[in-house]
């Protein structure tokens, strides 16, 4: 599913990842920890191609046995939207739109037809919960239900892949709860591949693997051991 070989990443004279290999399997739920600063958060932009890898000593980014490193802006914007889902701390919901409008979004930039997208958004966020409230804005919604919309929006047109960077954050102890075990009822029933930065020990320690970066790179890799 994902294949990242000799990750490097410098701003100016700080090193922040070196020489990073990964590889996910399709499916998988991979949680990355570490201490701020250990390159979480930028391999997990990296590998969601919203930065780019130093270009030396070679680096390959395989998702979906695509070549992304190999595309141009067009290309990998083209892919980001058709194969990439995100999911952030802070929801990054447009506070104009409703909750069904925010859901809809990148499928209508995907231009899937309008129907077919309000359907399938009707769908999701009733599967997460949040039926009755589509018509909503975000200041109307609490803090999960906005973090709920903004995983809808993320799932909206099927990606291979979720990309999540402290998804459970900046929720209570509940709702973050309620997340993690969404995350993995999601995995189930839709069979994607869920990549989580995080700081909860819980949902780390949940994941089918625990990858622990120190100094950007990746030292540990911990198999979940099934009761």
């Amino acid at each position: 599913m994902i294949k990242a070989q000799q990750i490097n990443k410098h701003y100016k004279d700080l090193q922040v990842l070196d020489n990073v290999d990964l590889h996910i399997q399709k499916g998988e739920i991979v949680s990355i920890v570490g201490a701020s600063g250990a390159g979480k958060t930028t391999l997990l932009q990296i590998l969601g191609t919203l930065e780019k890898a130093d270009e030396q000593p070679n680096p390959t980014i395989e998702i979906n046995s695509i070549h992304v490193t190999k595309l141009n802006a067009k290309q990998l914007a083209s892919f980001r939207n058709e194969h990439i889902g995100f999911i952030f701390q802070f929801h990054q919901l447009l506070p104009e739109f409703t909750a069904l409008e925010n859901c809809c979004i990148p499928a209508f930039i995907k231009k899937t037809p309008k129907q077919e997208v309000e359907k399938r958004a009707k769908e999701l966020l009733s599967f997460l919960g949040l039926s009755g409230r589509e018509n909503h804005k975000p200041n109307q919604l609490s803090g999960g239900e906005q973090q709920r919309v903004a995983v809808a929006r993320a799932l909206i047109n099927e990606p291979s892949v979720i990309f999540a960077d402290e998804p459970s954050g900046n929720l209570d102890s509940a709702s973050a709860e309620h997340l993690h075990k969404l995350f993995f009822d999601l995995r189930d029933q839709f069979g994607q591949t869920f990549v989580i930065v995080t700081h909860n020990d819980d949902l780390a320690n949940m994941a089918d693997r625990k990858l622990e970066m120190l100094d950007g790179k990746i030292i540990k890799h911990n198999q979940k051991i099934e009761s």
